[in-house]
């Protein structure tokens, strides 16, 4: 078994326990306990897992949301991937809605220069980019700001999407499941994506596969909601498939 193999099977127990235990897993995979350390430590920076003595839990029982700079150092070459792929949902001209996120920015940054695209975000770190760019227009929707992801949030930023209505929503999310549908830890970010889902003609979500198959404290959406959900390859494929059957086209780029 690969590495990655066993690293994922690793966070799936320990989401479907709340637990993983090194001696346990050491067991199961008949390997030894270094190397499953040694697979937590990685699962740890990725943001899946948060060691504790004897083995690891998963961050949403802990309530733990990793940072902005932490969750943009991993997985990069799959976010770049998914950003690729989410090219081929922006019209050709008109509005698009950018949800704040390590992988939305992805798609800020490769932004194609032949297009007269109004963007509409409330990521706030997105903006000095964008707003250089002539054939961009972009509105920035005011809030409050969470520190932790730098994201609008709270009554203003729902004001103004109550009268916003895009093409295209691009979204990210710490969560999806067929169960539970879009899940995020804050409950002021998950009333904004709800809004953002209410506000666009097309939903497309933007997210690697370790969010797949998790659940987190607040629901903001439906999979039926959402017309398309643009992963990377490594998402397991029964998952995959139960994330299709409950509405979007699953992509895996």
């Amino acid at each position: 078994m690969y590495a990655q193999e066993r690293q994922q099977r690793i966070v799936e127990r320990a989401r479907a326990e709340g637990r993983a235990d090194v001696a346990e897993l050491a067991a199961d995979f008949d390997v030894t306990t270094e190397t499953i350390r040694r697979d937590l430590t990685v699962l740890e920076r990725q943001g899946l897992l948060r060691r504790v003595h004897g083995g690891a839990i998963p961050v949403e029982r802990l309530g733990f949301e990793p940072g902005l700079a932490d969750r943009d150092a991993v997985l990069t070459a799959e976010k770049e991937r998914i950003a690729k792929a989410a090219l081929a949902e922006l019209p050709r001209e008109g509005s698009i809605l950018l949800d704040a996120g390590t992988t939305t920015a992805r798609l800020a940054e490769i932004l194609p220069n032949d297009r007269e695209l109004t963007v509409v975000t409330n990521a706030v770190p997105l903006v000095a980019s964008l707003a250089v760019r002539p054939q961009l227009t972009v509105l920035l929707l005011g809030g409050k700001v969470r520190g932790r992801t730098m994201a609008a949030v709270e009554d203003w930023t729902l004001r103004a999407l109550a009268d916003t209505y895009v093409d295209v929503a691009f979204l990210g999310t710490n969560g999806m499941s067929a169960e539970r549908g879009l899940t995020t830890p804050d409950t002021g970010e998950a009333a904004v994506k709800r809004a953002m889902i209410h506000a666009a003609r097309r939903v497309v979500v933007l997210a690697d596969h370790t969010k797949a198959g998790n659940d987190c404290l607040a629901r903001f959406g439906r999979l039926s909601e959402v017309d398309r959900v643009i992963t990377d390859s490594g998402i397991d494929a029964d998952i995959a498939d139960r994330l299709a059957a409950a509405g979007p086209e699953v992509v895996r780029a």
